[in-house]
């Protein structure tokens, strides 16, 4: 993770938040860590539909297979 101190943070604020590392940067006064920037978490896919066209559905899939007589 990448460390700056607070003067050299606000300096460079706009480039660094342009091209934000994955692990974020670590932001220090007098060698303390006093913030920690992270980018935001992008929205992934979300569980409807993340499967589709991975597999392939054969047969009657509401059937158990077996032949039965509700009457009976």
């Amino acid at each position: 993770m990448q460390s700056l101190n607070v003067s050299e943070f606000r300096e460079r604020l706009l480039t660094l938040i342009e091209s934000l590392p994955p692990e974020g940067i670590l932001v220090t006064k007098r060698g303390k860590p006093v913030a920690q920037v992270l980018p935001v978490k992008k929205p992934g896919k979300g569980l409807i539909g993340a499967m589709a066209n991975r597999f392939e559905i054969r047969g009657d899939i509401f059937s158990t297979g077996e032949a039965w007589d509700a009457e009976r």
